[in-house]
């Protein structure tokens, strides 16, 4: 009986530390942020220091993929996440039910289409195999873009953010979209496959040493609506450390960074204040 009420007494202790433990309130000066390592950790990195002159601590987890940063915001690992854009983390929340949000856009990274052999949208032949993403919200966007290039048509009663293979009504070239691959493998298949097209997102395009501007065979312009977004919970929308946050990354120091160091692979948005 007295090792039992022994360990009761001890049980209750731990139960009472860890409810002490737990009530400790969170800093709100120090942020945590899940970010892909190129660009995103390297422009958060160039803020640490504006960030620390402001009194805020700025922790930067990186991460390669993209389903980890919003599992890992939703359930409070993470402060906030800098990796995507506005359509992926709207496809995150419809198919998760997170309750996240996002505090605004900080740049846009073009989408290109590249290619080992071809030198020019002249050499696609017919039957071209074209290899993308299977991130269904980037769909729409590459679609978009081979529109825009003249390559293929779609439904004009579908929204360009909605649009699937499916939604192809002409395609001369009889291009064949396979839609099936993890988009950090995709740099690898450029490497290796020839006589084919491959969509590479501008972060991995960069980490595997391309340069967009010069290798990629199209890319989007700088007007694509895909612009990447500090994303929160959404109770922390009006968090005052992450709002200054943003402001730092969309400071003119930050932007004329961005500018100077991807070579326009990375387009800054925000007025630049």
């Amino acid at each position: 009986m007295k090792n039992i009420l022994k360990t009761l007494i001890l049980l209750s202790i731990i139960t009472l530390l860890a409810a002490c433990g737990s009530s400790e309130e969170h800093d709100e000066n120090e942020i945590v942020i899940g970010a892909q390592s190129v660009p995103h950790a390297e422009i958060l990195e160039e803020a640490q220091p504006i960030l620390e002159e402001k009194g805020i601590t700025l922790e930067i987890e990186p991460y390669e993929d993209y389903v980890l940063p919003n599992d890992d915001l939703a359930d409070g690992t993470l402060d906030a996440n800098f990796f995507q854009h506005i359509p992926y983390l709207e496809q995150t929340i419809d198919d998760t039910g997170y309750d996240l949000d996002y505090i605004d856009g900080i740049h846009i990274e073009p989408m290109g289409v590249y290619s080992k052999t071809m030198n020019s949208i002249d050499d696609i032949e017919k039957g071209t195999e074209v290899l993308l993403s299977n991130s269904v919200p980037d769909h729409g966007r590459i679609l978009a873009l081979f529109e825009k290039e003249g390559l293929i048509t779609l439904d004009e009663n579908v929204d360009e953010e909605e649009a699937t293979i499916d939604d192809i009504t002409e395609n001369p070239k009889e291009l064949d979209f396979i839609p099936d691959y993890d988009p950090a493998f995709l740099p690898e298949l450029y490497e290796s496959e020839e006589d084919t097209l491959v969509v590479i997102n501008t972060n991995y395009a960069i980490n595997a040493g391309l340069n967009p501007l010069d290798d990629a065979l199209f890319i989007e312009g700088d007007d694509s609506p895909y612009v990447n977004v500090i994303a929160v919970k959404a109770e922390d929308k009006d968090n005052e450390a992450l709002n200054t946050l943003v402001d730092v990354l969309q400071s003119k120091e930050i932007q004329d960074f961005m500018i100077e160091k991807y070579e326009g692979a990375v387009v800054p948005v925000g007025d630049g204040n």
